[in-house]
């Protein structure tokens, strides 16, 4: 009965006629405080679900007045872990949130996030079993956030983010999201060693509207089954029309540049 339950929640994520999904995550409170673009919540989750996203990532403790009750419905994906930057070590995440919590505040899937080759490995993959666990009792999807973080490490190397979105996938994963590796060739192969659905991480804000066009683009040509993308949608002049963009080629097929077309036009 529980993989009923996950195949429910999942279709609440993932749009069910092109199999992808477009994922604004906004958890970023916890460890930056209030930014640009999440001080009022409620006003920026109406503005993406208006746009068109599947889903938005938030924290326990925004869910009673930040989701659901006003405007467009959007998926709800419940994080987990978390630490804030004035850690000595932000790279090392701790849980925050069980499994069973988020289903009392009625979530659609639950997110941890993991940093492969940080100090804190051991623990933070242990965690991750730990959810992962919990997630298959409860039937509740699982988005794995994997990053290749430690000394020495590029978070974009192609060997780096293909190890770390398959150990997510060991672990039980649904959903993996990572970094994109720079080319379409690379993500690929990043893409064909992961069994389940890779979504693509946005990263810190971009130079250009078209950048981060061209990048989910390229991912989605790469095999990513959708983007989850925060600053670069949420600290955009228009957040619903960069997220419309977005989904067009998310879900449509459309070119970056048909996309940005649309978000220049009137």
């Amino acid at each position: 009965m529980s993989e009923i339950g996950k195949r429910i929640r999942l279709e609440r994520i993932i749009d069910r006629n092109s199999g992808n999904t477009v994922i604004v995550p906004m958890d970023h409170g916890l460890s930056m405080g209030p930014i640009e673009g999440i001080v009022d919540m409620p006003k920026t989750i109406n503005a993406v679900a208006e746009g068109g996203a599947n889903a938005v990532v938030i924290h326990k403790g925004i869910v009673p007045f930040g989701h659901r009750g006003y405007g467009k419905d959007v998926g709800l994906i419940v994080h987990l872990s978390g630490s804030t930057s004035l850690s000595p070590d932000p790279n090392e995440k701790v849980l925050v949130c069980s499994v069973e919590e988020a289903i009392k505040l009625g979530a659609d899937a639950v997110s941890v996030h993991i940093n492969v080759g940080s100090k804190t490995e051991a623990e933070q993959l242990a965690k991750l079993g730990e959810v992962s666990r919990a997630c298959k009792e409860w039937g509740m999807p699982l988005l794995a956030m994997m990053y290749p973080r430690g000394d020495g490490i590029n978070q974009f190397d192609e060997k780096a983010v293909s190890l770390a979105a398959r150990a997510g996938a060991e672990l039980g994963a649904d959903i993996v999201k990572t970094n994109f590796t720079g080319s379409v060739d690379s993500f690929k192969r990043v893409t064909a060693g992961c069994p389940v659905p890779v979504v693509v991480a946005g990263g810190p804000k971009m130079k250009s509207e078209e950048d981060i066009l061209k990048m989910v683009e390229m991912a989605m040509e790469g095999g990513a089954r959708g983007v989850a993308i925060g600053r670069n949608i949420f600290q955009a002049n228009d957040p619903t029309r960069m997220t419309k963009a977005i989904a067009m080629i998310v879900h449509e097929n459309v070119s970056a540049r048909e996309a940005l077309e649309f978000l220049r036009s009137e």
